[in-house]
C-alpha cells in the first residue's frame, strides 16, 4: 500500500532543468518588527498614516529568498516591498487591572490598539 505525505500531497512544479521552483518571499522590517512575506499575503500591522486603496513600500527588506536568495547587511540594496492598504481597524481588547493591597485601590482599564491590514502585491530586487 503506497502513503502520502500530509492530507493533499501534491507534486512540486519543477523549472526547466528538473529543479524545484521555490516561491518568492522576504523578512521586512516594518515598525520595529519583522515579517516574512510572499506575494498575496495579508499583513496586520500597527496603525499606519494611509488611505484605503494606497499603495505603500516596504523599503527595509532583511532578506530575499526563493530560487537565489539575497541576504541584506542590514538591508537589501535596491529591493522593496510593495503593498496596499485594505483596511484599518482596531485589535483585540487589552484589560489593565491596577491593584494596591490594604489601600482600597483598584482600578480597570481597558485598551484597543489601532491596526492596518496590508496586501502584499509585489517582491522587487
Amino acid at each position: 500500500m503506497h502513503r502520502q505525505d500530509g492530507p493533499a500531497a501534491e507534486a512540486p512544479s519543477l523549472g526547466m532543468n528538473g529543479q524545484e521552483i521555490l516561491e518568492m518571499y522576504a523578512v521586512v522590517q516594518a515598525q520595529g518588527r519583522q515579517f516574512k512575506v510572499s506575494e498575496g499575503d495579508e499583513l496586520v500591522v500597527d496603525r499606519m498614516d494611509a488611505e484605503v486603496g494606497a499603495t505603500i513600500d516596504f523599503g527595509q527588506v532583511l532578506l530575499i529568498g526563493g530560487d537565489a536568495t539575497k541576504i541584506g547587511a542590514p538591508f537589501v540594496d535596491g529591493a522593496k516591498v510593495v503593498a496596499e492598504v485594505t483596511g484599518h481597524q482596531r485589535g483585540p481588547k487589552i484589560d489593565v487591572y491596577k491593584y494596591k493591597r490594604r489601600q482600597r485601590y483598584r482600578k480597570s482599564i481597558g485598551f484597543r490598539a489601532g491596526q492596518t491590514t496590508v496586501r502584499i502585491q509585489s517582491i522587487e530586487g
